[in-house]
């Protein structure tokens, strides 16, 4: 959630939805102090690879709305948003995210996992379109390592 807040502030800053890269950077590790430049830049490969950003005609483009995230005053993300997640992690973050607890969550996918025989982060997948969220970011992700695989 928080590589969610941390890419939607300099659109919200900026009051638009597509960026210059370098504004992008500039926000987020001049404005905000929250990065160095070469961070700011890896969590833009971060964002990209996990469908938060897309590059269009040399720009970022938010995919989300940035107005409807909520950014805490105090917020600072984390270096942990510099490191791309895998699929399960995407659905598990986005399931914490939408109030479920973690440990049952995850049990809950285990247990999909052995019915099903299938990968973690298919059981994942399911389990998460069953408690109604959108997972087609995280589709996308798990698509790309299987194929990887």
């Amino acid at each position: 959630m928080s590589l969610r807040v941390a890419v939607a502030a300099p659109f919200r800053q900026r009051g638009k939805r597509e960026l210059e890269q370098n504004e992008f950077v500039v926000a987020l590790s001049l404005d905000r102090d929250w990065f160095s430049p070469d961070q700011a830049k890896r969590l833009v490969d971060v964002a990209t690879g996990e469908g938060l950003l897309e590059q269009v005609d040399g720009n970022l483009r938010c995919t989300f709305d940035p107005n409807e995230v909520e950014i805490p005053e105090e917020f600072v993300p984390g270096d942990d948003v510099l490191t791309e997640r895998s699929a399960f992690e995407q659905v598990l973050d986005d399931l914490v995210a939408a109030g479920h607890e973690k440990h049952e969550a995850v049990g809950a996918i285990n247990q999909l996992q052995q019915e099903l025989d299938v990968t973690i982060a298919a059981a994942a997948l399911v389990y998460a379109r069953q408690q109604g969220l959108d997972v087609s970011e995280a589709r996308t992700k798990a698509r790309q390592e299987l194929t990887e695989a």
